[in-house]
């Protein structure tokens, strides 16, 4: 059993496609059949797909809202301080024609303008932003998904309800969304390892190089996995050779490990050996975040 009061274990990527989903669900699932408390979170909720490789059975679902503004243009003198006060321009406002909006979509429910108002002209309303789902897994673990809903702005507020649901956990592996934008960065947040996957070619090696210089920023512990190796060249080997980055795994560039992927299929069910290889990941992972003891 691990002997630790939690670890965050993020898998995340600069770009998309590039085999985070089927990192972290094949790592989820090793952990699993060793019977090791783990519960996975899947962060990328503009498109989680991490439900599509477990039987599942649906526990809960709840919805995320946040505070928008209301209007009440009877109480408004048009003075403008709420548009001012808005950093995202979230309030749209022509003094000529004493016209005044709030566009939902760019508001952070922040609370800016409630401050800004001197007059109570601003109420507020819950806006539905998505769900958070947990699922309980044939093995006793648990799946949580945030999902935002169409034409909402920004995942962050989703992402940050679906990792607070995993707080009580072990062991909690985040699948983060692509890039390192603003959802990214909530994600890796309270990470204590962050796992970066990459593919060695040139696309793959610039959106690392950004990833890695981020995560510096953000003084985070981190390695690499490089999926499909032997396609491309050789300069994402060069890269953390000479920035002396941790090389967590290699996996091969092969048409039966993207078959069974591509089937929904985990490749640590069928395959003994990548369940060793994923279990092996796992314990450098806590050697390399070095303050959490274990013992399986």
């Amino acid at each position: 059993m691990l002997k630790a009061s939690g670890i965050k274990i993020t898998i995340a990527s600069g770009k998309g496609g590039t085999g985070k989903t089927f990192v972290a669900t094949n790592l989820f699932q090793s952990l699993s059949m060793e019977r090791i408390p783990v519960t996975l979170v899947d962060c990328d909720a503009e498109t989680p797909n991490a439900k599509l490789f477990f039987k599942s059975k649906k526990e809960s679902t709840r919805e995320v809202t946040q505070k928008v503004p209301v209007i009440d243009e009877s109480h408004c003198t048009y003075c403008g301080k709420c548009h001012e006060y808005c950093n995202y321009h979230a309030i749209f406002f022509l003094p000529q024609s004493q016209m005044i909006k709030v566009i939902e979509e760019l508001c952070h429910g922040c609370g800016a303008c409630l401050v800004a108002c001197k007059y109570g002209a601003i109420l507020e309303k819950d806006s539905e932003l998505g769900t958070i789902t947990r699922y309980s897994l044939t093995n006793h673990n648990t799946l949580i998904e945030s999902r935002m809903h169409t034409g909402v702005y920004s995942p962050v507020q989703v992402i940050k309800k679906g990792i607070k649901e995993a707080t009580d956990q072990i062991i909690t592996i985040l699948d983060a969304p692509p890039g390192t934008s603003c959802p990214f960065i909530h994600t890796v947040l309270k990470a204590d390892y962050v796992v970066l996957v990459t593919e060695p070619t040139p696309f793959g090696l610039s959106n690392l190089k950004q990833t890695v210089d981020t995560l510096r920023l953000m003084e985070k512990s981190f390695g690499v996995i490089i999926n499909r190796a032997g396609l491309g060249n050789d300069e994402v080997y060069n890269y953390i050779k000479q920035e002396n980055i941790k090389l967590l795994l290699e996996i091969p560039f092969q048409r039966e490990i993207a078959s069974t992927y591509s089937r929904g299929t985990l490749l640590t069910e069928i395959e003994p050996e990548w369940k060793k290889k994923f279990l092996s990941l796992f314990d450098t992972i806590i050697k390399e975040n070095g303050n959490i003891n274990h013992q399986r």
